[in-house]
């Protein structure tokens, strides 16, 4: 347990943002699956507007430093080239080692 006022502070702050990073993260994971299952169901429209809001979550969390702004970039690159392929009726590009997009 904390003693000095400083240190009782910060674990408030620690478990303050470790909630707020939970959420985020939760947000990027549930995301990433409503686009995959909108190229599961064959909906290329709804994958294209299911990416952009996956992208934007995964922009925001990355700017307010929740994850890597590679990481975000990864996400948005794989989740890209799912969608394409989707839209050009071929299957998925195969990932590294990987069945499905992880986050």
């Amino acid at each position: 347990m904390p003693h000095s006022a400083s240190a009782k502070k910060r674990n408030r702050q620690n478990l303050r943002n470790r909630d707020r990073n939970r959420v985020a993260k939760s947000g990027i994971k549930s995301s990433i699956r409503k686009v995959l299952e909108a190229i599961a169901t064959g909906n290329v429209e709804l994958a294209r507007e299911e990416f952009r809001g996956a992208s934007k979550t995964a922009d925001k969390a990355a700017s307010v430093g929740t994850i890597h702004r590679n990481r975000a970039a990864r996400i948005k690159s794989r989740l890209s080239a799912r969608v394409l392929a989707a839209a050009k009726g071929e299957a998925a590009p195969e990932t590294k080692g990987r069945k499905t997009v992880k986050s």
